[in-house]
């Protein structure tokens, strides 16, 4: 499978995401639920704090990932949804060292909402990834 990154500019590059991902002779692709700080258990981990917040949240999709036989380099689309987005531009060093050891560069939307599922969460990210 061939996967191609659009990007009209250079600009996303510091970032870390693709303005789109153009994907050729896919057979599989993974819709994956929006992933939080929450622990083996359910429970909100990391209150208060983005940067582990962000830490788990990518812990959790990697785990759903690889039951499903997938890593991070397979993710095409993150999408982040925060109560805070200046804090988790703040832990976005984070987001960048992560994916860039995976070589992944995916298509990103990032919206700042009033809330998520549990007034404890700072942040929930959902990815999409092919194969």
């Amino acid at each position: 499978m061939a996967q191609r990154r659009i990007n009209p500019w250079t600009w996303q590059d510091q970032i870390g995401f693709s303005q789109a991902i153009e994907m050729s002779g896919a057979t599989r692709v993974l819709y994956c639920a929006g992933q939080t700080s929450m622990d083996a258990e359910g429970r909100p981990a990391h209150v208060g704090d983005m940067r582990g917040q962000v830490t788990l949240a990518l812990d959790n999709i990697e785990a759903v990932l690889a039951k499903a036989g997938y890593t991070l380099a397979d993710v095409t689309r993150l999408n982040y949804y925060t109560t805070d987005v200046p804090a988790l531009f703040g832990a976005f060093d984070i987001v960048r060292a992560r994916l860039g050891g995976a070589g992944c560069q995916p298509a990103s939307t990032l919206l700042g909402v009033a809330a998520l599922a549990f007034p404890e969460l700072l942040v929930e990210i959902e990815a999409t990834a092919t194969k």
